[in-house]
């Protein structure tokens, strides 16, 4: 049996750390330039750095994004980043575009070259060409069904590895590739300036009835286009197992540390109790399921693993995400008075009852005894997103808990 690698992404230095400490084996991250996420936060080349040695003491990889469709007057840019991420060595790059590959190869060979989804990876001819190339590892393009990529495993030699995603958005418009966002704001999907257009409401009118508004939505002739339900595999593990996938990928560079916690935390465990038995995972199927929805999300699908979705795994009459925590902050160390030091995210007060959640599983319900502000100002509440503070819960609290309100 495969040991397949729980891949996290992460959209700042916070987040990837809350990755690490949740139960990532590999975490993805974007530069400043030349990733598909350009509206993320992104790493700068310092936090870029820093990440991966905290990673590489946890013995956790790091990948960086490197996937846009290049132009003529990226390729010179490209190189030259190329040579400063070779400094800093980190364990692969996750490239879409052929001629980056190339670069890549030539600027840094030593580091590991991942195909992105970005580049339609949908036949295990596809994976061998990349493999003939240097490649070691395809990212599968997330129409492809179980039967198909189970079917690429048998086809591919043993050290090309698998990466596919099995958990958040569904890009639509074949693996992203998504012409709207250009169409509708000027902002290119391949250039990093996706603005999701997918998710917006969308209706077709007909010329001589102006008044009446018809969903889109397709038959068996054509491809659901918008707003997809999000991707979610926890009640699926031994069936991705059994399809011989290297790599468990989570989708979401842009998501709180809450969101990675909860998603990393769950899946950890789903895929270590299958490991130690098939029987301790489905007796803790309960758990997962109320985890998964803990983090925000709009409704689960199972996508294209099971053949092509039905109408079902579609949301035609809203795109509203179902939130049913707050992210209030991370903890770090304390101070002389031994209150945890946090930088808050959203508000909460003295008296509130909050809940802690630990890397282990484990969910504390405390209640705020006391905030002080960095000058000793006692506070009576927290409304200023981004301060630090000091609090009291009530109780011990470690590096890395994860400060969470229920609504």
């Amino acid at each position: 049996m495969r040991r397949p690698e729980l891949l996290i992404p992460a959209s700042s230095l916070e987040v990837l750390k809350t990755a690490v400490i949740y139960g990532a084996d590999a975490v993805y991250i974007g530069g400043e330039a030349f990733g598909l996420r350009a509206k993320a936060k992104n790493f700068s080349m310092e936090e870029m750095k820093e990440g991966i040695e905290f990673a590489h003491a946890h013995d956790v990889k790091v990948y960086v994004t490197a996937n846009i469709l290049a132009h003529n007057d990226d390729l010179e840019g490209v190189r030259e980043y190329f040579k400063e991420l070779k400094e800093i060595k980190p364990d692969a790059l996750i490239i879409a575009d052929p001629g980056v590959f190339q670069i890549a190869k030539e600027v840094c060979p030593e580091i590991e070259r991942h195909v992105s989804t970005q580049a339609n990876n949908t036949n295990y001819a596809t994976y061998l060409f990349w493999y003939g190339l240097g490649a070691k590892r395809v990212v599968s393009a997330r129409e492809l069904s179980i039967a198909e990529i189970k079917e690429i495993r048998e086809h591919i030699p043993d050290d090309l590895e698998i990466e596919t995603f099995i958990h958040g958005a569904m890009c639509i418009s074949y693996s992203g590739r998504c012409l709207l966002s250009n169409y509708f704001t000027g902002r290119d999907a391949n250039q990093g300036a996706c603005t999701h257009p997918c998710r917006w409401k969308y209706s077709i009118v007909e010329e001589t009835r102006p008044n009446e508004y018809m969903p889109v939505y397709e038959n068996e002739r054509g491809t659901y286009i918008f707003n997809s339900k999000d991707l979610c595999m926890i009640e699926h593990i031994p069936d991705l197992f059994d399809a011989g996938i290297d790599s468990f990928k989570i989708e979401g560079r842009m998501k709180t540390a809450l969101y990675v916690a909860t998603v990393a935390r769950t899946y950890r465990k789903a895929i270590d109790d299958y490991k130690k038995s098939p029987e301790l995972y489905q007796q803790n199927m309960p758990w997962y399921l109320d985890q998964i929805s803990n983090c925000t999300y709009r409704q689960f699908t199972t996508g294209f693993f099971y053949g092509k979705p039905s109408d079902e795994a579609q949301i035609y009459d809203n795109n509203t995400y179902l939130k049913e925590y707050t992210y209030l902050g991370i903890v770090g160390g304390t101070n002389e008075e031994g209150l945890y030091r946090i930088e808050q995210r959203n508000k909460f007060s003295v008296g509130e009852q909050i809940e802690v959640m630990k890397p282990d599983g484990e969910n504390i319900e405390v209640t705020v005894k006391r905030i002080v502000d960095e000058e000793g100002n006692d506070m009576e509440s927290a409304p200023h997103p981004k301060q630090v503070l000091y609090i009291d819960l009530g109780h011990p609290l470690e590096m890395y808990d994860v400060l969470r309100r229920k609504e």
